[in-house]
């Protein structure tokens, strides 16, 4: 069996959508889910600079269409061979992943991910923040260290990568004096997402949560909040709207891949970050990133394979 995974937040690029649009299908999609989004996503996804896309409110819906037209291809080009795959997301990517699993149609995700996607940059103007990737080290020590600085772990991606977040100078701080044996990296990103800073995001998106319709799965989803496969769309909706505030366990979905021996991964655009990891964190599976529609080919020959 394959999983297929769906890259988060920071993924993006200028114009990577651009080469899908080439497809008239794949811009009628994107077209219908523009409208039903309330943004313009062919713009922001051919035209939009790096500035531009870094927005949470552009930046979300973004992967998620993204997320949206690959599974579109690989299942127009692929079909049967879907069948037996099973589905993750990292992040935001997970409401990619619940549009594969037949979670969520189309639609309903582009409505989540804009509402989601809007609450969080709301909070994230409330307190000026943001995040910091740490690459190496033991874990317990960076979580004890990013506690004596009042910041919180938002990523645990495995591979030997743990995000922090939190207020620019505890940042600074922690990056001036890492945890041994580790370094860190500022991100670009604009606000401490997956921790208590987005406590109001969370609770609002709760008041909304039931105007989003799921359905059962039907291939097997794993959750960002243990690597576990969720059976429930209404559990799965659930930890959607708990993990706006909640870290993000990718290392546990790592682990739970390996335990599940899955034989391959592939990446939905805009890919590069998940199959890396899993290059790291999963040593011998084969990984593909999926960027452009060319890129097709060599997923459908996993696939085959796995």
């Amino acid at each position: 069996m394959t999983v297929v995974t769906f890259p988060g937040q920071g993924s993006q690029k200028p114009g990577f959508l651009a080469p899908w649009l080439e497809d008239a299908e794949s811009r009628r999609t994107l077209e219908h889910l523009s409208e039903t989004g309330g943004i313009d996503l062919i713009r922001h996804g051919t035209e939009s600079d790096a500035d531009t896309i870094r927005d949470t409110a552009v930046a979300q819906p973004l992967i998620v269409a993204a997320g949206v037209l690959t599974w579109d291809a690989l299942r127009a080009r692929f079909g049967d061979r879907l069948d037996g795959v099973a589905v993750a997301g990292h992040s935001v990517g997970e409401i990619a992943a619940a549009y594969a699993a037949g979670v969520f149609d189309a639609a309903t995700a582009i409505r989540f991910v804009a509402t989601r996607a809007r609450l969080m940059a709301e909070d994230a103007a409330k307190t000026t923040t943001g995040m910091s990737a740490i690459i190496g080290g033991v874990e317990a020590d960076i979580v004890e260290r990013l506690g004596s600085l009042d910041l919180a772990p938002a990523n645990f991606n495995g591979a030997g990568q743990i995000v922090a977040a939190g207020e620019p100078d505890a940042l600074a701080e922690l990056k001036a004096d890492p945890p041994a044996g580790a370094r860190v990296i500022p991100l670009k990103v604009a606000g401490a997402f997956h921790t208590r800073w987005m406590a109001d995001a969370q609770a609002a998106l709760a008041g909304v949560e039931e105007e989003f319709p799921v359905s059962a799965p039907v291939r097997p989803i794993h959750t960002n909040r243990d690597g576990s496969v969720v059976t429930s769309g209404e559990l799965y909706r659930r930890y959607l709207v708990e993990q706006v505030n909640r870290p993000v366990h990718w290392d546990l979905c790592m682990t739970a891949f390996l335990e599940a021996e899955y034989a391959g991964l592939v990446e939905a655009a805009p890919a590069g970050t998940l199959a890396g990891l899993a290059k790291r964190g999963m040593k011998g599976v084969p990984a593909v990133a999926v960027n452009v529609p060319a890129d097709l080919d060599a997923a459908g020959e996993l696939l085959r394979g796995a």
